[in-house]
């Protein structure tokens, strides 16, 4: 089955990102593009879709006057306490349903968080059914897209650490059960091409996870699909890869 994606340009990496919001934060009246480019080096090839997708999410806004460039309300909310808490959550939620509908698709937002994989949010749907959790993911994360995705940012050591707490299970044919394989497999993972699961954690499902890390924080976002719509893996994960963004910067912010 030759569903490997194509290495995609997404704005997953979060410098960038956040080089730009404090660009425009510099300047409680608005800056142009232009200025953003002069100011974090980046070139407008690259900053003008960036730009495009930090409107459309929210965290900036477009002035009338002149064209230039403001913090959003959805900025302003990711903040600390309580309540911003809760609006991260919901913007979190909202970005998941519309990730779910344009690709057709359950989508999963998953943590690394105090040695376990956590499953923190997710949007399925009548016809995009989520995973049946047979095994906790906790369990499964040498099977798992969701699993393998966060072992990929861990240091060996503390990939060692999390299999010698959840030792390897085969749960299907396709289930890789020798720890040096598994460990090659991670090592040689480009970090730009989602990681696959075809059927290794359950029989049926086909999967696919990009990598969202913000400083300490180890995340991913992930997406399956049933079997029988593993032709649409491909672009799916490419498609997941592009609108990774948002989900970073509720990592980061």
């Amino acid at each position: 089955m030759a569903l490997r994606p194509e290495p995609t340009v997404s704005f997953q990496s979060v410098q960038y990102v956040l080089r730009v919001l404090e660009a425009v934060s510099r300047h409680s009246g608005g800056v142009t593009d232009d200025q953003i480019a002069r100011e974090t080096g980046l070139p407008i090839a690259h900053l003008t879709p960036m730009l495009d997708m930090l409107r459309r999410e929210g965290y900036l806004e477009r002035l009338a006057e002149g064209g230039a460039y403001a913090i959003g309300d959805s900025l302003v909310l990711l903040g600390s306490g309580p309540a911003q808490e809760r609006a991260a959550e919901e913007k979190v939620q909202h970005s998941l349903a519309e990730l779910r509908d344009t690709i057709g698709a359950a989508v999963y937002f998953s943590r690394y968080i105090d040695g376990e994989v956590r499953i923190t949010q997710y949007a399925d749907g009548p016809l995009t059914p989520k995973v049946n959790e047979y095994v906790d993911f906790r369990f499964a994360a040498h099977a798992s897209a969701i699993g393998k995705c966060l072992l990929t940012q861990l240091d060996p050591n503390g990939r060692r650490d999390h299999l010698s707490r959840h030792k390897i299970t085969r749960f299907t044919s396709r289930t890789i059960t020798s720890e040096q394989l598994l460990f090659s497999k991670l090592d040689s993972q480009p970090p730009t091409v989602p990681v696959l699961d075809l059927q290794e954690y359950a029989v049926g499902t086909v999967c696919a996870a990009v990598p969202l890390t913000a400083g300490s924080a180890v995340g991913c976002l992930a997406l399956s699909m049933p079997v029988e719509h593993a032709h649409r893996l491909r672009a799916a994960a490419d498609a997941l890869n592009r609108n990774a963004a948002p989900m970073v910067l509720s990592l980061a912010l």
